[in-house]
């Protein structure tokens, strides 16, 4: 016969998973909220990415700017597939942009952690982990954006693929997340007059969820049940790696893969050194999308333009995962930075908006 003790933490046990599955879907819609007012915000961008034709830097900066606003990277690189497809743009001038995205894609995550401003151990420890995703990319940036430009290695490694992928058939997943999101993201969407009220309660939304997921990660913390739950995925770099690409493969959405990571290592549950890899596969796991629309155009470049997005992430997880100390040392040193002071944080935002904010002045000029 079960202790009555047993039994009662049995029952705490699952009205607290209950309660994180509710506020989980709760924090989801808020992204996906978020994800339908910035792309409303963002639907005349389209003559942006036509303008970047000839200037890989302006590409580059196009596909930063455009991938902040909409913030799907699988959203940009699907219009480029197909317009690579019909011939608007040339793989060479699609393939800044593409690389452009991994940049500007990293922005949700980022709000995210401003959830945990005011409490300065938790802010430190969540900011950092939102900006490593940042540094992975801009380091991988620095390396290779003038390696494509001088000898073209992603352009001539995807035209290999390519080539053997291109008469294959096209099919299409749908990502499970969707069918239980949608309907009510989309009632929501049709009954908010104004596009600036939907973005200031899918902020609010995201805010009380991200409040109640942490209160309740603070709690499963001493449940060996929910460390167990939690980590066992984390416990080598390899099974790190896997489970984001297999996640973010799954849902289709490396922001949201990458914004439920960020409470879990603001409560203290996982350390920026175990959620580096998963922020690594998510970023291969955001190309499926791409290639499975660039397989439906059938054009060689169009799947060509979708294998130099999934390329660039795997020599960039080449370089900087023996590396690693780099992105997660400058990651670290940033988040400590600025969770010191007021002033120090408000410099931080400065700069970080500053980062996608440039692009759209480099365009214009």
């Amino acid at each position: 016969m079960a202790h009555p003790n047993t039994s009662s933490k049995s029952l705490f046990y699952l009205f607290e998973i209950i309660q994180l599955l509710l506020f989980l879907y709760l924090f989801i819609l808020s992204i996906d909220l978020m994800g339908s007012a910035f792309k409303v915000a963002g639907s005349g961008m389209l003559g942006l990415i036509h303008q970047s034709t000839g200037n890989p830097w302006k590409g580059l900066f196009v596909g930063i700017f455009v991938t902040s606003v909409i913030q799907s990277s699988s959203s940009t690189t699907s219009v480029i597939v197909a317009l690579v497809g019909s011939g608007v743009l040339t793989l060479d001038s699609a393939i800044p942009i593409v690389i452009g995205a991994n940049i500007g894609t990293t922005v949700t995550n980022t709000l995210v952690s401003f959830g945990f401003v005011g409490r300065k151990v938790e802010f430190e420890r969540a900011f950092s982990a939102s900006i490593v995703h940042d540094m992975f990319n801009i380091c991988s940036t620095i390396i290779l954006f003038p390696l494509e430009m001088r000898f073209h290695m992603l352009r001539h490694t995807a035209l290999f693929f390519s080539s053997r992928f291109e008469h294959a058939g096209g099919f299409s997943i749908v990502s499970p997340l969707k069918y239980l999101i949608s309907p009510v993201s989309e009632i929501i969407t049709d009954h908010v007059p104004h596009n600036h009220i939907l973005l200031i309660f899918a902020f609010i939304l995201l805010f009380v969820s991200l409040g109640q997921i942490v209160r309740i990660a603070r709690n499963m913390v001493i449940s060996r049940v929910g460390s167990f739950l939690i980590s066992y995925p984390f416990s080598n770099p390899v099974k790190s790696l896997l489970f984001g690409l297999a996640i973010t493969s799954f849902i289709q959405s490396s922001s949201i893969t990458t914004s439920l990571i960020i409470p879990i290592v603001g409560a203290g549950m996982l350390s920026i050194e175990q959620i580096y890899p998963y922020t690594l596969g998510a970023n291969v796991g955001t190309t499926v999308t791409a290639i499975l629309a660039a397989l439906g155009v059938g054009v060689e470049s169009a799947v060509a333009i979708a294998f130099s997005h999934l390329l660039f992430n795997l020599y960039g997880i080449c370089i900087f995962f023996p590396l690693k100390m780099i992105p997660i040392k400058t990651a670290k040193r940033i988040g400590k930075y600025a969770s010191q002071s007021k002033k120090r944080l408000f410099s931080v935002i400065a700069f970080y908006i500053l980062l996608h904010i440039i692009p759209l002045i480099f365009i214009l000029a």
